[in-house]
């Protein structure tokens, strides 16, 4: 472990978080164009990743550490999660870190400056030209005061705001953060949301290619209800799925000072259950569906243990923070 990784593990979470950010974006205006790691080349809807480790959504929420992040080797990242309207998130403290389960808790709840201003952020960077085959992805969510039932208006500002700058769109119907999301992921409130998200693909699509769009899932649903959403996101015509999201299960966990606090787990505890349902969903969707595989993703043998169960790409998140940069390396090579 650097000594710098050592003194960011040393400091509260939230303030390591914000003093990473800073470092990286400093070292986004070091001159020089940017561009990943290169390892395995695979298509990714419709365009090529040179190589298939990606930046989970949840650390550069407002879009301010791209060019940064993309410096670390990255062949994706993927920004957000964003809101029409900025809001604070939920009081703190609100993430611990549980090392001796390479694990966190986060109950953030989608803290971020708002659509407006990572539009604002995100022109810059495609406007400076020094991003290079790092592909972008927006992970887009609904503000907290935003009823259930008019959920579908908050992601299609999203996409009309932001479509312009994003090489894909995720819909976050799965982060425990916000009160009621997860009831969006069953039946026809699903059906319905998906829809109208199609509809507005299609209707900005007249504006130049249509922007593919993923759905993130939770890792806590049962089998059945993991075979509904994906004859939803099939039927409404999404590209792909992300799975999953943080848990809210605290077994592998329990015990530990912060085990009980909530929010949504992190890291290693869930590699077995991610690993699970890809499986699942590979199984379930047809070939033309993109998986990108995310929880619990640490070590390289776990990198190629979710690819062999079908993920097209893999994005990490929880062992990044623990590890550093040297994490991207090892992937990148292990996925050769």
């Amino acid at each position: 472990m650097s000594l710098l990784q050592k003194f960011l593990l040393s400091l509260p979470p939230e303030m390591a978080h914000n003093a990473a950010m800073a470092g990286l974006r400093l070292t986004g205006h070091f001159p020089g164009s940017v561009s990943p790691l290169t390892g395995a080349h695979r298509k990714f809807l419709g365009k090529t990743l040179v190589n298939p480790i990606g930046l989970a959504a949840g650390l550069d929420k407002n879009a301010e550490a791209v060019l940064g992040l993309a410096r670390c080797g990255f062949g994706f990242l993927e920004v957000g999660t964003v809101t029409p309207r900025a809001q604070p998130g939920n009081p703190k403290p609100r993430l611990f870190r549980l090392p001796e389960h390479q694990a966190l808790i986060n109950r953030m709840g989608f803290n971020n400056h708002g659509m407006q201003a990572m539009a604002t952020k995100l022109a810059r960077v495609r406007a400076g030209g020094r991003l290079q085959d790092v592909l972008l992805g927006v992970n887009l969510g609904k503000n907290k005061d935003t009823p259930n039932e008019e959920a579908a208006s908050d992601y299609l500002k999203g996409m009309a705001c932001l479509h312009r700058y994003a090489d894909y769109f995720t819909v976050n119907l799965s982060s425990p953060n916000t009160p009621g999301l997860r009831q969006l992921q069953h039946g026809e409130p699903l059906r319905a949301l998906l829809s109208d998200i199609k509809e507005q693909q299609l209707a900005l699509s007249s504006q130049g290619m249509p922007v593919p769009l993923m759905l993130k899932i939770a890792p806590d649903l049962a089998a059945e209800e993991i075979s509904q959403i994906a004859e939803q996101a099939v039927a409404c015509g999404f590209d792909g799925i992300i799975a999953t999201n943080t848990t809210l299960a605290r077994d592998q966990v329990a015990g530990h000072r912060h085990g009980q606090e909530t929010g949504g787990l992190s890291g290693a505890p869930l590699t077995q259950r991610s690993v699970q349902i890809m499986t699942q969903l590979r199984g379930a969707l047809p070939a033309r569906m993109t998986l990108v595989g995310v929880g619990g993703i640490g070590q390289p043998g776990d990198a190629r243990a979710m690819l062999d169960v079908g993920a097209d790409a893999l994005q990490i998140y929880t062992s990044f923070i623990y590890q550093g940069t040297k994490i991207v390396r090892y992937m990148v090579d292990e996925t050769r």
